[in-house]
């Protein structure tokens, strides 16, 4: 069971903190603090990240429920320790570099591949969609504005590294195993399996973002998050009517990028 209430040796009677303690609790003191943890592999819990990512595919709302526990213990909501981020860019180069091997790409193609997928894909991409969100969630998602219950822009930034992981294993690594044999051939059940394959990708990282944010208790309305999935279906249906395969168009788009 999760503890409901947090005794800070730091505060003063009224649970206001002294300006010591307030100072490490600001954005800053935490994002120094995580960025300083990069370099200290024996302070980062790899197991416990090891077991955040097999629960983000069976049970994400575990996931989400250790977040309200480091809420309550360290007072803050986004992690402070990096070891997902780590293991997440291990996943993202080998993942890349099967790409690049099943699409019979050269080393350097393979290295400007894996360049493009994890500065523009992964935090190019992440940067926009998490400052996006964290603007979207305080600004129309909050029950009573007030400065002690907003989203952390680094809660943001979990939340779309948690929703990216299951859509990485799934189009950078089961994808793989059908491509060339199924996938980018010119048949009916090619785009239906790499569509299909997209729709699942996609609807799990919009259902995992929703989890994020409906699990924060000062924001309401947090089911307008899955709206898209109306958006995804219909898209979904659109391409298969047409014959348009995303995956085919995916793998032109990297090719050209590369050369």
């Amino acid at each position: 069971m999760l503890p409901t209430t947090l005794v800070n040796p730091g505060s003063h009677g009224n649970g206001v903190l002294s300006p010591r303690d307030a100072a490490r609790h600001t954005a800053g003191a935490k994002r120094y603090k995580y960025l300083r943890r990069l370099f200290h592999f024996r302070q980062m819990d790899f197991e416990f990240a090891l077991w955040q990512m097999l629960y983000l595919f069976t049970s994400p709302q575990r996931v989400y429920r250790n977040f309200h526990y480091r809420k309550q213990t360290k007072d803050q909501w986004a992690r402070d320790d990096p070891a997902f981020l780590v293991l997440l860019s291990i996943w993202l180069c080998v993942s890349t570099v099967g790409f690049g091997f099943v699409l019979d790409m050269g080393f350097f193609e393979t290295i400007k591949l894996l360049l493009w997928v994890v500065f523009i894909d992964c935090v190019g991409v992440g940067l926009l969609i998490a400052t996006l969100m964290w603007f979207i969630s305080n600004k129309y998602l909050v029950k009573q504005p007030n400065r002690d219950y907003d989203v952390e822009w680094g809660y943001a930034f979990d939340v779309h590294l948690n929703a990216f992981y299951p859509l990485l294993v799934i189009l950078h690594f089961i994808q793989l195993f059908f491509i060339n044999y199924v996938i980018i051939s010119d048949s009916v059940i090619g785009y239906f399996v790499g569509n299909t394959l997209w729709l699942i990708a996609i609807g799990y990282y919009i259902y995992v973002t929703f989890l994020g944010y409906s699990a924060l208790p000062f924001l309401k309305n947090t089911a307008i998050l899955l709206y898209p999935f109306a958006l995804l279906i219909m898209l979904y249906l659109i391409s298969l009517a047409c014959g348009w395969n995303f995956t085919k168009m995916l793998c032109s788009f990297y090719k050209y990028r590369v050369k």
